[in-house]
Protein backbone atom coordinates (compact mmCIF):
# COMPACT_ATOMS: atom_id res chain seq x y z
CA UNK A 1 0.00 0.00 0.00
CA UNK A 2 1.29 3.45 -0.91
CA UNK A 3 0.95 6.45 1.36
CA UNK A 4 -0.19 9.58 -0.47
CA UNK A 5 0.24 12.92 1.27
CA UNK A 6 -2.21 15.57 0.08
CA UNK A 7 -1.17 19.06 1.18
CA UNK A 8 -4.07 21.11 -0.22
CA UNK A 9 -7.83 20.82 -0.62
CA UNK A 10 -8.92 18.32 -3.26
CA UNK A 11 -12.35 17.06 -4.22
CA UNK A 12 -13.55 14.23 -2.00
CA UNK A 13 -14.43 12.22 -5.12
CA UNK A 14 -10.77 12.16 -6.12
CA UNK A 15 -9.60 11.24 -2.64
CA UNK A 16 -12.19 8.45 -2.54
CA UNK A 17 -10.85 6.99 -5.79
CA UNK A 18 -7.34 6.90 -4.35
CA UNK A 19 -8.61 5.16 -1.21
CA UNK A 20 -10.66 2.70 -3.28
CA UNK A 21 -7.48 1.80 -5.17
CA UNK A 22 -5.95 0.74 -1.86
CA UNK A 23 -3.83 3.78 -1.04
CA UNK A 24 -3.49 5.36 2.36
CA UNK A 25 -4.51 8.99 1.79
CA UNK A 26 -3.14 11.43 4.36
CA UNK A 27 -4.72 14.88 3.94
CA UNK A 28 -2.81 17.57 5.85
CA UNK A 29 -3.83 21.03 4.72
CA UNK A 30 -2.28 24.30 5.92
CA UNK A 31 1.08 23.01 7.12
CA UNK A 32 4.11 25.27 7.38
CA UNK A 33 7.12 24.24 5.26
CA UNK A 34 8.75 22.82 8.39
CA UNK A 35 5.66 20.80 9.31
CA UNK A 36 5.41 19.52 5.74
CA UNK A 37 9.01 18.29 5.91
CA UNK A 38 8.02 16.14 8.88
CA UNK A 39 4.70 14.99 7.38
CA UNK A 40 6.29 13.88 4.11
CA UNK A 41 8.49 11.26 5.76
CA UNK A 42 7.30 7.84 4.60
CA UNK A 43 5.07 9.23 1.85
CA UNK A 44 5.38 7.64 -1.58
CA UNK A 45 3.42 10.36 -3.36
CA UNK A 46 2.69 14.03 -2.76
CA UNK A 47 -0.29 15.77 -4.32
CA UNK A 48 -0.24 19.58 -4.36
CA UNK A 49 -2.10 22.42 -6.00
CA UNK A 50 -0.54 25.88 -6.33
CA UNK A 51 0.14 26.97 -2.73
CA UNK A 52 2.54 24.23 -1.63
CA UNK A 53 6.15 24.93 -2.54
CA UNK A 54 7.92 21.69 -3.42
CA UNK A 55 11.50 22.87 -3.04
CA UNK A 56 14.85 21.14 -2.55
CA UNK A 57 14.51 21.13 1.25
CA UNK A 58 11.14 19.36 1.09
CA UNK A 59 12.40 16.85 -1.45
CA UNK A 60 15.47 16.16 0.71
CA UNK A 61 13.17 15.27 3.62
CA UNK A 62 11.08 12.95 1.42
CA UNK A 63 13.03 9.73 1.81
CA UNK A 64 10.43 7.44 0.19
CA UNK A 65 8.93 9.84 -2.35
CA UNK A 66 8.39 8.46 -5.85
CA UNK A 67 6.07 11.02 -7.45
CA UNK A 68 4.82 14.59 -7.04
CA UNK A 69 1.43 15.19 -8.63
CA UNK A 70 0.43 18.78 -9.34
CA UNK A 71 -3.38 18.95 -9.43
CA UNK A 72 -3.54 21.70 -11.99
CA UNK A 73 -1.66 23.48 -14.72
CA UNK A 74 1.98 24.50 -14.51
CA UNK A 75 4.85 23.49 -12.30
CA UNK A 76 6.04 26.87 -11.02
CA UNK A 77 5.81 25.69 -7.42
CA UNK A 78 7.77 22.47 -7.97
CA UNK A 79 11.57 22.28 -8.19
CA UNK A 80 11.53 19.87 -11.11
CA UNK A 81 15.33 19.86 -11.42
CA UNK A 82 15.78 18.80 -7.80
CA UNK A 83 13.06 16.16 -8.12
CA UNK A 84 14.70 14.77 -11.26
CA UNK A 85 18.09 14.57 -9.53
CA UNK A 86 16.46 12.57 -6.74
CA UNK A 87 14.63 10.22 -9.12
CA UNK A 88 11.20 11.64 -8.23
CA UNK A 89 8.74 11.81 -11.11
CA UNK A 90 6.72 15.02 -11.45
CA UNK A 91 3.38 15.22 -13.22
CA UNK A 92 0.65 17.79 -13.65
CA UNK A 93 -2.83 18.03 -15.15
CA UNK A 94 -2.43 20.54 -17.98
CA UNK A 95 -5.99 20.21 -19.26
CA UNK A 96 -7.68 20.17 -15.86
CA UNK A 97 -9.12 23.66 -16.12
CA UNK A 98 -10.26 23.73 -19.75
CA UNK A 99 -13.98 23.77 -18.93
CA UNK A 100 -13.55 26.41 -16.21
CA UNK A 101 -11.49 28.61 -18.52
CA UNK A 102 -14.09 28.31 -21.27
CA UNK A 103 -16.93 29.11 -18.86
CA UNK A 104 -15.07 32.14 -17.55
CA UNK A 105 -14.39 33.35 -21.09
CA UNK A 106 -18.05 33.04 -22.06
CA UNK A 107 -19.40 34.65 -18.86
Amino acid sequence: MSRILVSEELAESGLSKLRAAGHEVDVQVGLTPEQLQVAIKGAHALIVRSATQVDDALLAAADDLVVVGRAGVGLDNVDVESATRRGVMVSNAPESNIVSAAEHTMA
